[in-house]
């Protein structure tokens, strides 16, 4: 098992579907941009049969500095994004821990 980067998704489908690398770069590139930019206005990003991205508010809470652990770090309340897999998708990786 390895890590499957940017560049080689652009190449893995514009050798499918023969479009230049640019071109799919560009298209991907969009993609990521738009799911970015629906996810920084508040909305949530759903992809059917792949799976959606869901803003949640973490709540603030009360840290420690492991240097100096008596004095309390306040860590504030913050976005995360939390993705959530499709049926089909989860359904492909369990066959694959099954094999």
């Amino acid at each position: 098992m390895g890590t499957v980067t940017k560049r080689e998704l652009v190449i893995k489908v514009s050798d499918k579907t023969k479009m230049t690398q640019q071109q799919v770069f560009d298209v991907v590139q969009s993609f990521i941009d738009e799911i970015t930019d629906t996810l920084a206005e508040g909305d949530d990003v759903v992809l059917r049969n792949f799976g959606s991205f869901h803003l949640t508010v973490t709540k603030p809470k009360i840290g420690r500095n492991p240097k100096r652990p008596e004095t309390p770090v306040e860590i504030p309340a913050r976005s995360i994004v939390k993705f959530k897999p499709g049926k089909e998708m989860k359904d492909r990786v369990a066959r694959r821990d099954a094999s």
